[in-house]
């Protein structure tokens, strides 16, 4: 299952060429929490039940790089038995989104059942430009991609859509997950932007936000490397996004079944220093 989309956050693919490290510098280092919690799942998928948490941890600037620390812990249910899913993310993005390394680990009933160890960087030397990815684990393995953008850049692009008013583009990302093999399109809509409601559900966890206004956001993501015409997204995404990287409200929608996530607590930290001239 393609859990951990998020950055991302979210967040992991929320996550802009050229972007100046001034405007960079405006999404904010924080820590958030989501309880989980089942929204439909269909007969095929099996499931009769999810609840667990995720927390994700986002740090640096664009003089430092960003890194992300994220884990997604999951109690699945079906009619014959249950299973806790643990997957454990750390990854790091330099500022000008020219490089990302990613680790994560994923267990099952606390056992583990893959790590997967690489790098990827932005070859603009070959004809066409390229994204290489070197492999670690499991294996040792160099793979040659489309030319693409990372996490933070993803979402970078997707603020400066918002604040532009854009309501509708398609872009690319690569993240790291699952076999790290891959360069996903990814279509956004961006809904008008709106002020927090007084009776907003997570209005307790976002109080230091709520003075500021958010833009409803889905993100579909397609597999490129598919042959198939009229494909599905393989994975779908909606939220509430703040001017400074923070989402909530998640529905993460992955075909057979979907889940929510709710912001149950959130800490701000302390902006870095501005870059130096």
């Amino acid at each position: 299952m393609r859990i951990a989309r998020l950055a991302l956050p979210a967040f992991l693919s929320l996550p802009m060429l050229g972007l100046a490290p001034a405007q960079a510098a405006a999404l904010v280092p924080h820590r958030a929490v989501y309880d989980l919690a089942l929204e439909q799942a269909f007969d095929r998928s099996g499931i009769t039940g999810i609840s667990g948490r995720m927390v994700y941890e986002f740090n640096g600037s664009a003089c430092d790089g960003y890194t992300v620390t994220f884990r997604f812990v999951t109690q699945i249910e079906t009619a014959d038995s249950a299973r806790m899913t643990d997957q454990q993310t750390t990854t790091y993005e330099d500022g000008d989104g020219e490089s990302f390394s990613f680790v994560t680990r994923s267990f099952i009933d606390e056992a583990l059942q893959k790590e997967l160890k690489g790098t990827a960087r932005l070859s603009a030397g070959g004809n066409p430009a390229a994204t290489v990815v070197s492999i670690e684990k499991p294996e040792t393995q160099e793979l040659q991609l489309e030319a693409t953008q990372f996490p933070t850049q993803h979402l970078l692009e997707l603020i400066r859509k918002a604040e532009e008013g854009d309501s509708f583009y398609e872009t690319t990302l690569f993240d790291g997950s699952e076999d790290a093999n891959k360069v996903m399109t990814t279509t956004v809509i961006i809904g008008k932007e709106a002020p927090v409601p007084a009776n907003d559900p997570e209005a307790e966890a976002i109080a230091p936000l709520s003075d500021d206004a958010f833009w409803p956001v889905d993100i579909a993501y397609f597999d490129m490397e598919s042959d198939e015409g009229e494909e599905l997204p393989t994975y779908r995404i909606s939220f509430k996004l703040h001017e400074n990287g923070v989402t909530r409200d998640l529905v993460m929608d992955y075909g057979d079944f979907s889940m929510t996530g709710r912001l149950v607590d959130l800490s701000l930290f302390d902006a870095p220093e501005n870059c130096a001239e």
